[in-house]
C-alpha cells in the first residue's frame, strides 16, 4: 500500500515537471524567435494548449499526444503572430512534445526503479 501512495505521489510530481518542462521549451522556442513583448504570458498561453493537447492525446491513445501536441502547439502559435512557417511549426511543437515527454518518461521509469516497482 505505501508503494501505491509513494508512486501516485510520484506520478503526480512527474506531470508537473512534464507542464515545466513544456512550458521551459517554449519559452526558449519564443526567445529563440525575437519574441520580447509578454512573453511570460506568451509562454504560458503556448505551453498550457501544447500540455492540452498532450494530455488529451494521452487519454485516447498514447500516440494521439504526438498528433495533438504539436497541433495545439501549431494551432496556438499561429495567434501569436511569431514568424515560422507552418511546417517548421509542426516540427518544432513536435520536438517539444517529443523532449519533454521523453524526459519525463526517463526520469519517471527512474522513479519507480528506485522504489522497486519496477
Amino acid at each position: 500500500m505505501f508503494y501505491r501512495l509513494i508512486s501516485i505521489i510520484g506520478g503526480l510530481i512527474f506531470v508537473a515537471v512534464l507542464f515545466a518542462l513544456v512550458w521551459f521549451f517554449c519559452r526558449k522556442f519564443l526567445e529563440h524567435h525575437g519574441v520580447q513583448q509578454n512573453l511570460s504570458d506568451r509562454t504560458m498561453v503556448l505551453a498550457t494548449w501544447t500540455f492540452a493537447g498532450i494530455s488529451v492525446g494521452l487519454v485516447f491513445a498514447v500516440a494521439g499526444a504526438f498528433v495533438l501536441g504539436p497541433w495545439a502547439f501549431y494551432r496556438t502559435l499561429r495567434g501569436h503572430g511569431v514568424p515560422v512557417s507552418d511546417g517548421a511549426a509542426v516540427w518544432w511543437g513536435f520536438a517539444i512534445v517529443v523532449a519533454s515527454l521523453g524526459l519525463t518518461a526517463l526520469g519517471f521509469f527512474g522513479f519507480l526503479v528506485a522504489v522497486g516497482a519496477y
